[in-house]
């Protein structure tokens, strides 16, 4: 019964998804826009030149984007975070906001001079890993291991081999998993063995995908007028597991870096993974942050909290036709 409502969504997602694209072909899609209505916050990852899901399924290529702010300026409203907060919104159009998480290198190359091109605003979520010696973040060092490393490797005394998804586990329990509920002193040790084993950190040929920006090219981004600069943790732990010190250090750290490079009050924080409960909510308003950022509620009373908003992530196995129309809908079929 599973494999059949298994097989059933699949063939329902293909159809609607193809639906979608005859939509478009025929021109339907015009009208679509004219009639839509609200508004939605976006979340974009990385955006390379090709194969973008080589190593994770949140990137997207820079061409896809480019497609994607051409229907924006057209169609679309964009505002800013607080914009959206304040709920500055266009009566006659579908309003967006854009924002990107992680921090990547290739945020500052190649998105940045593509918002101003087109002149639309983003806000683009940062770790503080730039201040430590490290230029890419632990877990897509992990991921692309997973692609490029051995099929078993040890560390601390336990065995990890690599499953059909190129996901490290030990007795079925994902390395990734045990990570999310430590800090980042516990995954250095992980961040050496992992460089000794697949040395890709060293030759840069797939600096797209993990190269982090460093403290220059975030002062830069933020100096620009399309761009704000907001707090992504200091280390892209998980704020939600870690103990509760720590996570409130790390916000703080994070946004002292952050106001301390730029010159300018850091009042957003996306959290890491969509990650939070209501701890960590309570903590980072005491530290100063008043736009919490997160993918999904985690119940229905947090709907009622003012200061949190979920976001729609931008799912790059599908058109940009279809991307609109779930940006539209707020969902994926």
């Amino acid at each position: 019964m599973n494999i059949l409502k298994k097989l059933y969504i699949k063939s329902s997602r293909k159809a609607h998804n193809i639906f979608g694209d005859a939509l478009h072909i025929l021109g339907t899609d015009e009208s679509i826009y004219r009639q839509a209505r609200g508004s939605r916050i976006l979340v974009y990852h990385g955006v390379c030149q090709n194969t973008p899901t080589r190593f994770n399924t949140l990137f997207i290529t820079k061409t896809t984007f480019e497609e994607h702010l051409k229907i924006y300026k057209k169609h679309f409203n964009a505002v800013t975070l607080t914009d959206f907060y304040e709920q500055r919104f266009s009566n006659n159009k579908f309003n967006i906001c854009i924002t990107f998480d992680d921090g990547f290198a290739n945020n500052y190359h190649y998105v940045l001079p593509l918002l101003e091109q087109y002149q639309i605003p983003a806000t683009f979520f940062v770790t503080a890993i730039s201040a430590t010696k490290y230029d890419i973040l632990w877990n897509d060092f992990l991921s692309i291991t997973g692609k490029l490393g051995p099929a078993q490797f040890t560390f601390k005394s336990e065995i990890y081999n690599k499953n059909r998804y190129n996901k490290y586990a030990n007795n079925g329990i994902a390395l990734a998993e045990k990570l999310r509920q430590v800090g980042f002193e516990n995954k250095v040790e992980l961040l050496n063995l992992l460089d000794k084993l697949t040395g890709f950190h060293k030759d840069k040929q797939y600096a797209d995908y993990w190269l982090q920006m460093t403290g220059e090219q975030i002062k830069a981004l933020s100096a620009s007028r399309y761009a704000t600069v907001g707090s992504h943790g200091y280390y892209h732990n998980d704020l939600s597991r870690i103990d509760t010190a720590s996570a409130e250090k790390e916000m703080v750290q994070s946004k002292h870096y952050l106001e301390n490079l730029t010159g300018k009050e850091i009042i957003s924080i996306a959290f890491p993974y969509g990650a939070y409960n209501t701890n960590v909510l309570q903590l980072a308003k005491k530290t100063g942050y008043k736009q919490l950022l997160t993918t999904e509620f985690n119940t229905l009373q947090d709907r009622s909290e003012p200061a949190l908003k979920e976001r729609l992530t931008i799912n790059p196995f599908i058109s940009t036709a279809n991307q609109m129309y779930a940006t539209i809908r707020g969902e994926y079929y």
